[in-house]
């Protein structure tokens, strides 16, 4: 069902994109073809960037021995690469994965996280972590920003006096191209890392066998989620919890917001348990 969603809104922002090059009167190609080349370092590159982004440090040998153990175990039931280990100095409680495949990946958390969480919910993380790398979520992500960059590539040109508008398009089209597929194709990448969220925490309960254990862990980092962490905006959809939460205001910016609300991620979790389908 999660898979269903995210090509929906690959689809709907497709859909953006194609309406931005008409309005604007650009090559559709050409403005792609500039978004792929950002985007592709950012693909190829987005794991040291986050790893460095956040201040994450590598764990060393006989560090932490339950996240080693619990990696180790979850990796080789799954099949998967041992992905290289990070600690974040922090108190707030978090995790992460990173990494354009399977064999360049990367999981980090936080001391803070794992203080708080006994050893079945610090498995239900891992595995949750451990979902983003084996769904490929990072890849969907990197689609996602690449048409999003397209749409305000083409905004800005077009600000600027690019494009070819000499033709009979109708100003009221220009200006919504303006204002709202730029807004529009924030919010649907936003949707989308939410529905990854959902996709993660559903096969991280597959692969932990303790959905009870990961709904749990969730409610704990909820609940701590005021401590504050200085992180790059730009890496926050990373994080199990959206770690600039304490920083975000009401309601109006969930629209905006790169997670679900952790209590229906909860209720899903829980639901699941039960043996109810969602």
């Amino acid at each position: 069902m999660n898979f269903v969603k995210t090509t929906a809104l690959l689809t709907l922002m497709t859909l953006v994109v194609l309406f931005s090059a008409t309005a604007f009167g650009f090559d559709l190609v050409s403005a792609l073809f500039f978004a792929l080349v950002f985007n592709f370092f950012i693909y190829f590159f987005s794991g040291s960037l986050a790893i460095k982004s956040t201040r994450a440090r590598p764990m060393e040998t006989g560090e932490f021995q339950d996240v080693t153990q619990i990696i180790s175990h979850l990796v080789q039931k799954e099949k998967m690469p041992m992905p290289e280990l990070y600690v974040i100095d922090s108190d707030q409680p978090n995790a992460f994965a990173t990494g354009r495949n399977p064999k360049n990946a990367k999981v980090a958390v936080t001391t803070g996280i794992l203080t708080l969480l006994n050893r079945d919910e610090l498995e239900g993380v891992l595995a949750h972590e451990l979902s983003h790398i084996k769904n490929r979520d990072i890849l969907v992500s990197s689609i996602a920003a690449m048409l999003a960059a397209a749409v305000s590539f083409m905004s800005r040109m077009a600000f600027w006096g690019g494009g070819n508008r000499n033709r009979n398009t109708h100003p009221a089209i220009i200006v919504v191209a303006f204002i709202a597929a730029p807004i529009a194709s924030l919010i649907i990448r936003m949707a989308i890392s939410r529905t990854r969220e959902f996709g993660a925490d559903k096969t991280g309960a597959e692969i932990s066998g303790n959905p009870l254990a990961l709904a749990s862990a969730l409610e704990k980092i909820d609940r701590f989620s005021k401590v504050p962490m200085n992180v790059n905006p730009a890496v926050s959809s990373l994080f199990i919890s959206d770690p600039l939460k304490a920083f975000s205001g009401n309601s109006f910016s969930k629209l905006f917001s790169t997670h679900p609300p952790t209590i229906e991620r909860v209720k899903r979790l829980r639901q699941r348990q039960s043996g109810i389908r969602y």
